[in-house]
């Protein structure tokens, strides 16, 4: 219609100009007023036309505009579910538009770093008065006093939407936020020097045991917990990688972990003789940390590191000298890109537009894996369960995109009870489904799991999807929004903040030191 009009107009001007020139007679007013209309035009017209073809191209599906509730109510099954995956055709408007093409787009967006971290709020100032008073104390009476502290902290109200820290995520909100400040008012922690490169003092920092690496790296480069006074020290760290340990003294297949246990024995038997601290208190106030699967084991070679050191280990399985209450399960993390540990975190899509209920993908090892997929391979649509993702699959949808795609993220255990899965899932905004016996969930002195997983028990497997569908809708949408807010919690940043993942585990490690410290009732 609208080159039509214009024409018409150019046509009737035209008209005009050349009458008047055959009675050599021109209107300056009417050519002066047919030239602005055709400027006008020939300014708004191609901007109509390109902004109507650009909704046509990029326009928003209809499935968009229903409401969040209506859609919701479609989760509990595929068939339906997936009805909503697809766009609508677009072919009455622009039939070269195919409602395939859509998703590919979707997904080069949403492979790019989508997390934004929000800072934490800045510290409670801490009044002179009280400095003094921390100060004049031993380290002993220190963590008498920070423990006096936390047996009577003061309720607060963190279910807000403006509080960081968000209530229903951990078990007892109030003791946590009060032993976090005491931490970060009293806490000083002594890093032994001893020991060479590259089993001391180097970080492994990607791949599946990156977690005891990063660690490393942010706890010796830390300026507010660490100390060069001994003395003035609440806790030693024995800074090894249990990693690197690993690459330097096992020999391939040889099922032999007797050399790692003798040269652990003697690093430890070195640090007690050449400084008081290890006989103070026969290691209880000294922690190492470790992610390979060995770590437990490794330590069985010295009475007092088995026995009584603060482990902060992966392979958390109650079964394997794992103390619940003394040690602390750390978190997984798989790392695969140093300069960009967040990167591909976040980003998971809308609940209404998850296609799959459950997945899983990976090697095939341990005891509950081969079961896994034995029963639940190519047996239903709902759930996308694989040994490695075949490379058909992932042609199509990549691993990432795969757990953010699915309501039920299935982290069964490996050789061991741990798995990075659990993490993965938190990152990639997929409820985490926990199968793993005896497994002492991370950070659990603090958070309450239950909140943002599932735990099934390894007999259940054949009910698995029988005890998801059973989940209410209310409940699921609660668990994936703590899922989303727990994820602050879980992050390696490179610059460390509060409450991220160095600070938490620091946290779990200070907090069970308190639990071990009796006070007198007198």
């Amino acid at each position: 219609m609208g080159k039509k009009r214009l024409k018409h107009v150019s046509i009737a001007v035209i008209k005009e100009v050349i009458r008047c020139f055959t009675w050599r007679k021109i209107d300056l007013t009417k050519l002066f007023l047919a030239g602005a209309v055709m400027s006008i035009a020939g300014i708004l017209l191609p901007t109509f036309l390109l902004a109507y073809r650009s909704n046509i191209r990029f326009g928003r599906s209809p499935i968009d505009n229903l409401s969040h509730r209506s859609l919701n109510g479609f989760m509990h099954s595929r068939k339906n579910s997936t009805q909503l995956v697809p766009s609508a055709p677009f072919d009455s408007l622009n039939s070269s538009i195919k409602a395939k093409e859509r998703p590919r787009r979707v997904r080069r967006r949403q492979n790019v770093d989508t997390l934004k971290v929000v800072p934490p709020p800045p510290r409670t100032p801490v009044s002179r008065s009280l400095q003094r008073y921390l100060r004049s104390l031993s380290s002993h009476e220190a963590l008498l006093y920070a423990k006096r502290e936390i047996e009577h902290a003061p309720l607060v109200d963190n279910n807000g939407n403006g509080s960081y820290l968000y209530a229903p995520l951990f078990r007892n909100v109030s003791i946590f936020q009060r032993s976090y400040e005491l931490m970060e008012m009293i806490l000083k922690v002594y890093i032994y020097p001893d020991g060479k490169k590259p089993i001391f003092h180097h970080p492994h920092l990607v791949g599946i045991y990156a977690s005891e690496g990063w660690f490393m790296r942010l706890m010796e480069a830390n300026r507010e917990f660490v100390t060069k006074d001994p003395e003035k020290a609440h806790l030693f760290y024995l800074p090894y990688s249990s990693r690197k340990l690993g690459l330097a003294l096992y020999k391939p297949n040889s099922h032999n972990l007797k050399p790692l246990t003798i040269f652990l024995r003697d690093y430890v038997n070195m640090i007690a003789s050449n400084y008081p601290f290890w006989n103070r208190t026969h290691g209880s106030d000294h922690f190492l940390v470790a992610c390979h699967d060995w770590g437990p084991y490794i330590t069985t070679g010295h009475m007092e590191l088995r026995d009584n050191t603060i482990k902060a280990l992966c392979n958390a399985d109650l079964k394997e000298n794992f103390i619940a209450g003394r040690d602390v399960s750390l978190p997984e993390t798989a790392i695969r890109n140093v300069r960009r540990p967040l990167r591909n975190i976040g980003g998971g899509i809308r609940v209404s537009q998850r296609p799959i209920l459950a997945f899983f993908a990976g090697r095939m090892h341990g005891r509950v894996r081969p079961r896994l997929v034995k029963h639940w391979r190519n047996k239903d649509e709902d759930m996308k369960i694989y040994g490695p993702l075949p490379v058909r699959v992932a042609r199509n949808m990549s691993y990432i995109r795969h757990m953010k795609s699915s309501k039920y993220c299935i982290c069964p255990m490996g050789y061991e009870v741990n798995s990075p899965r659990i993490i993965e899932a938190i990152y990639y905004e997929c409820v985490p489904v926990i199968i793993a016996d005896n497994f002492v969930l991370p950070l659990s002195e603090v958070l309450e799991w239950n909140a943002f997983s599932v735990t099934v028990a390894e007999i259940d497997i054949p009910r698995l999807k029988e005890i998801l569908l059973a989940i209410p809708l209310k409940r699921y949408l609660k668990m994936l929004m703590n899922v989303k807010m727990v994820q602050k919690h879980f992050l390696w940043n490179p610059s460390p903040m509060r409450y991220d993942m160095f600070h938490m585990i620091l946290h779990s490690i200070w907090y069970n030191r308190l639990n071990q410290i009796q006070i007198s009732q007198s």
